[in-house]
């Protein structure tokens, strides 16, 4: 664990007692907090979103420069560790000449590794040359994908599927909860009950980071990494786009979101049009069947949680309960809280807090493959090379009934 981590989760720590402990003393006083301590608190409270922040920075950066490999012992002596590590490096490095001095700039073995791994990208870019398209490395790829997760935090939760092409995908549905079996008398005939199949289908929606414009001055200075650098800004402006669509797509020009059609399991009385009480959390809890609340959890937006951390129980104690751990989440009535600013915030009817298995809920499909394209000729009376990403993705709910959502009413 990192230095900071370590200091962002003790400070967390340190500032969620100080909060316990002038609530605590207050109570036990038998009176209301005074001025000056519903200063203290509301400073502490500051304090204790900014530590959260850090830590959930801190944690992505972590998880972004983990790079899990299976630690098998080859005929030849070395690892397949080192040698997917000695492939990964040659191939960065290609990479970044690509990006830096187009294909001119690379030797023979170079452009071979490159063309090994580039893919069918149509008008003019399966061969060689300044419009060519090619897969970004490894570790740039799992960087994007980290970046996604972390402007959609849905993206993590869900059933992520990969598949090599973008061909439709279809899979077979069904809902038999209705159907419960009997007690069969004797000489009786078994009653007949056929099991009904559906069918979903999923696409592949083709994302886009729009074109960035690079001049050759900074291409040409090797002390900035634009090889890594470059891609991670791609991905950001990817994931910031994937993120509003996994919760909201309507899902004909785009994915449907997990939120967009979501069963409500609670709507809130008249009047409740930016807030939610506790017995409605209770009440959305409930509303998922028993089988599902195994593995649920909350999602929800930033600004739903500010609302949220403000209630209390019946004992005046707060329902929110921040991690103190690296990797542990905090917890709402002993669930998991998932943040996304994808989902809609508290507002006159709209679904801001949903409770669920979004594993079960919620199938993302991705094409294998993000890919980056460097047009050099393009711009070259500006002394500019042109470069934009892509990747391609669907999504859909998979069973509504693992998912729940708390509607506002409209007045």
């Amino acid at each position: 664990m990192s230095t900071l981590l370590t200091r962002a989760l003790e400070k967390r720590a340190n500032t969620w007692s100080q909060m316990q402990e002038i609530q605590a003393t207050a109570e036990r006083e038998g009176r209301d907090l005074t001025a000056e301590e519903r200063e203290k608190w509301d400073r502490a409270e500051t304090d204790l979103t900014a530590a959260s922040q850090d830590v959930e920075r801190l944690e992505r950066m972590a998880r972004m420069d983990a790079v899990q490999r299976d630690q098998l012992v080859v005929a030849t002596g070395q690892t397949e560790i080192e040698r997917a590590t000695d492939q990964e490096a040659d191939y960065r490095t290609a990479f970044g000449q690509f990006v830096r001095r187009g294909m001119s700039g690379l030797d023979n073995e170079q452009r071979q590794l490159l063309m090994t791994n580039s893919s069918e990208v149509r008008a003019q870019a399966t061969s060689p040359g300044s419009a060519g398209g090619y897969f970004i490395p490894t570790d740039t790829l799992a960087r994007i994908t980290e970046t996604m997760k972390a402007y959609g935090g849905l993206l993590g939760a869900s059933n992520v599927i990969t598949t090599a092409s973008g061909n439709p995908l279809n899979w077979p549905t069904n809902d038999d909860t209705s159907n419960i079996g009997a007690i069969l008398s004797e000489n009786s005939q078994i009653t007949e009950q056929d099991v009904t199949l559906g069918q979903k289908t999923l696409g592949a929606f083709t994302y886009t980071s729009k074109l960035v414009r690079v001049s050759l001055q900074l291409l040409q200075d090797d002390a900035f990494s634009i090889d890594t650098w470059l891609p991670r800004k791609l991905g950001e402006r990817i994931g910031r786009a994937v993120a509003a669509h996994l919760a909201t797509g309507v899902g004909t020009t785009q994915p449907e979101g997990l939120f967009t059609n979501a069963t409500a399991g609670k709507t809130g009385a008249a009047g409740q049009v930016t807030s939610v009480t506790y017995d409605d959390l209770i009440d959305l809890q409930h509303s998922i069947d028993p089988a599902y609340r195994l593995g649920a959890q909350w999602a929800m937006s930033d600004s739903a949680l500010k609302v949220i951390r403000k209630l209390k129980d019946g004992n005046n104690l707060p329902l929110w309960e921040p991690s103190t751990q690296q990797g542990v989440p905090s917890t709402l009535l002993g669930a998991p809280v998932l943040i996304d600013n994808g989902i809609p915030v508290p507002a006159a009817s709209a679904k801001s807090i949903g409770y669920g298995d979004i594993n079960a809920a919620y199938v993302v499909r991705q094409v294998a493959g993000g890919q980056m394209m460097r047009l050099e000729e393009r711009y070259a009376d500006y002394l500019q090379v042109g470069f934009f990403g892509f990747l391609r993705l669907d999504a859909k709910p998979d069973d509504g009934s693992a998912f729940r959502v708390y509607a506002h009413p409209a007045t």
